[in-house]
């Protein structure tokens, strides 16, 4: 970043840069480019090759859908193994099994709930859907963070919030993350990381040992499943090292996915079974939205960063990095939903969907941080850092190129081939083939399309028993959707992150009908 005026050039460092020294900034950005480096040259190359080599192309996207048709068969297999551990998770009783446990009295929940001008109505469900879990009430710390930004509104809510809830809990805490810090970016994390601190001090006065505490870092609209809590002090208690583990949930966004439109809809879906698949393999996870962790291990490592803005998911790889190596993700089928994307018009629930996909493709920023600790952390293996390396750099180069390979470029070098290349055999047989290939894709696509009506919660009263209907026709529009609302977006997430164009944080509008 820069500032010029008056003849004046001056350099303004990104925060996470500052603490480095000049060599180590150049070493770490030259790590920053390497994402969006393979982008543009992957989009280079293929229009390039296209003109020059075009039969070249055309093996290449033939061999490239071929592997996104193993992707697909994958994805089917997992999605669908994980909505039947999904299904029986939310039938248990979670309660009943912790209490089998000795000792289980002295755990407590402390859910932080960060918020940024929020309504009301949007706090209240949250808190409303703690009250209504099973774990008994007695044991929850209530921490909901503010922005002194947004004062005026924080105030007026924790007005409401403690006339409906004081009593209810063990502790609500209410915190005010001042503006305008050193050190920091205008965010989530950094309001995370001040109330965390408070939270310590808190804790500490009331002589809590840390080891008793689950932390639940919660967006402002998140509501847990009633059996969310019990399950994740189940899985804490039984745990071989539950103070090396952050636990993850399924994350519904369904809060107001009936009212929401089909582009909206589609989307939140697509994270949704992302995430469901990837729980069946924790190996390879990081942590996402919201998500669940011991006390002593989150003051271990600082609680949450200031200075960026995929903080859910940095936790964990500071986590990685703290414990050298000996840190994981465990799933919880149990899930917690939260709102989809909906403003107060079309348009701008539109605008709202790209710029929350941009900011969670934004996550990119964690490849360099990643790879930086990895080179000076001799303690990994290398298999666990070549694993998470190649998991992350892999998936998001494929979220911003494998939409446009697949829909729009593959079709190019077909186009442009000489006549020469259009009588070979694979240039007349590619057409067929691919449109085989995306014939068979189509598994996923119903597949996906069935478990989106399955995981929906009860039609309200207000819409149309047809809207059903919609809400399966609706995955038509998904060819669109990953172009506009995930190709792009990773694209320019990465071209930023390339060019040393820094996103801030941006706080997703929270509308309820």
């Amino acid at each position: 970043m820069s500032l010029k005026g008056a003849g004046v050039f001056v350099v303004m460092i990104p925060e996470h840069l500052k603490k480095f020294n000049p060599k180590e900034r150049r070493q770490y950005r030259l790590l920053e480019i390497i994402p969006g480096s393979l982008v543009w040259l992957t989009f280079t190359l293929a229009i390039a090759l296209s003109f020059i080599k075009p039969l070249w192309v055309i093996y290449f996207i033939i061999i490239f859908d071929l592997y996104w048709l193993f992707r697909v068969s994958y994805f089917v297999f997992y999605v669908i193994l994980a909505w039947r551990k999904y299904k029986q998770a939310i039938k248990v009783d979670w309660f009943t099994k912790v209490k089998t446990i000795s000792g289980w009295e002295r755990i407590y929940h402390l859910a932080l709930l960060p918020t940024c001008g929020e309504s009301i109505e949007v706090l209240r469900t949250t808190f409303k859907s703690i009250q209504n879990n099973a774990y008994p009430l007695d044991k929850f710390i209530i921490v909901l963070a503010g922005e002194e930004r947004k004062k005026a509104i924080f105030q007026d809510n924790v007005k409401i919030l403690k006339k409906e809830f004081e009593g209810v809990f063990y502790k609500i805490l209410f915190t005010l993350h001042p503006d305008n810090v050193a050190g920091e970016i205008k965010g989530k994390g950094a309001n995370a990381h001040y109330a965390g601190h408070k939270s310590k001090e808190f804790i500490d006065e009331l002589e809590i040992p840390y080891e008793d505490i689950i932390v639940s870092y919660f967006d402002c609209d998140t509501c847990a499943h009633p059996e969310y809590f019990s399950c994740v002090a189940y899985k804490y208690l039984t745990h071989p090292d539950a103070l090396r583990t952050c636990y993850q949930p399924i994350v519904n966004y369904n809060n107001n996915i009936w009212d929401a439109p089909a582009a909206m809809r589609v989307t939140a879906f697509g994270t949704i079974f992302w995430l469901m698949t990837e729980l069946l393999k924790p190996e390879r996870m990081f942590t996402f939205s919201s998500h669940s962790m011991g006390y002593k291990p989150l003051v271990g490592v600082g609680f949450w960063q200031k200075d960026i803005v995929t903080d859910d998911s940095r936790i964990f790889l500071q986590g990685l990095m703290h414990y050298d190596g000996d840190f994981a993700v465990t799933p919880i089928y149990v899930p917690v939903s939260m709102d989809t994307v909906l403003a107060k018009s079309y348009w701008r629930s539109f605008v709202n969907l790209y710029k929350q996909q941009r900011r969670w493709a934004w996550g990119v920023e964690h490849f360099p941080y990643m790879l930086w600790h990895f080179l000076k952390n001799k303690k990994i293996s290398f298999w666990k850092k070549f694993k998470y390396g190649w998991n992350l750099g892999e998936g998001m180069y494929s979220w911003a190129t494998a939409p446009i390979l697949i829909f729009v470029l593959g079709r190019l070098p077909l186009a442009l081939a000489p006549e020469t290349v259009q009588k070979t055999v694979v240039a007349q047989n590619a057409p067929l083939v691919l449109e085989w290939l995306m014939t068979f894709a189509m598994i996923g696509l119903l597949v996906a399309a069935i478990l989106s009506v399955l995981i929906l919660p009860p039609r309200p009263k207000t819409q149309s028993k047809y809207k059903i209907l919609v809400m399966i026709l609706q995955w038509i529009f998904l060819p669109v959707t990953l172009i506009l609302f995930g190709c792009i977006p990773a694209c320019e997430a990465q071209t930023r992150l390339m060019i040393g164009k820094y996103l801030g944080f941006w706080v997703t509008e929270k509308a309820r009908k």
